[in-house]
């Protein structure tokens, strides 16, 4: 299945929306199977495993620039050999497509 995700950019959220429900958050989650749907439904997250902290640092880094270029900021923690990643649309205390295409374009630039 192509991924239509990663062709979407994130788009600003200002607020006063209501978060995804749990089935259209589960929608988007078949194009992002890998993460880990959370938080009765409020966030997405991802722990993903590197040969190094060298390796792991770098990715962290990629997805700093990512986060960005996109305008939308993930919880992010790391050390030896692996980064945990969650997304969350803290305006909205919930989820966001913009959570859904961060995940997708952040598994491009994760380990193979």
């Amino acid at each position: 299945m192509v991924n239509t995700l990663t062709e979407k950019s994130c788009t600003p959220c200002k607020g006063g929306i209501p978060p995804l429900t749990a089935e259209e958050a589960e929608g988007f989650h078949h194009q992002v199977p890998q993460w880990e749907v959370r938080d009765e439904s409020r966030r997405i997250e991802r722990k993903f495993k590197f040969r190094n902290f060298g390796e792991a640092l770098g990715f962290v880094q990629k997805v700093g620039e990512l986060a960005e270029r996109e305008a939308h900021h993930p919880d992010i923690g790391f050390g030896w050999g692996y980064a945990t990643v969650s997304l969350q649309t803290k305006k909205i205390k919930g989820l966001h497509e913009n959570d859904f295409i961060m995940a997708a374009k952040i598994d491009d630039l994760g380990p193979a």
